[in-house]
């Protein structure tokens, strides 16, 4: 089992996008803690939203699919819903 996610900060008014294969409360306690990755901008990322898939594969896919989208009106579409 692996999942698609979208993170959102709000005072960076930034979404990160990516995938996992660990429990997604894990990956975000990763986000959340001191490193030196992109997300470590910021201390207070949510799940904005996330989609299981079957395999590693599968999830990847769905992350460069919507990353090369570009748009954040998309993106936001798809986090309520709206685009899938």
């Amino acid at each position: 089992m692996a999942s698609f996610y979208i993170l959102y900060s709000a005072p960076l008014d930034r979404y990160h996008i990516g995938h996992t294969t660990e429990p997604t409360h894990e990956r975000l306690r990763k986000h959340l803690s001191l490193h030196r990755g992109w997300t470590a901008r910021a201390h207070d990322w949510t799940v904005a939203y996330i989609e299981d898939h079957s395999d590693k594969a599968t999830a990847y896919r769905r992350e460069l699919e919507v990353k090369s989208w570009k748009r954040r009106d998309r993106i936001e579409a798809l986090i309520r819903g709206e685009n899938r």
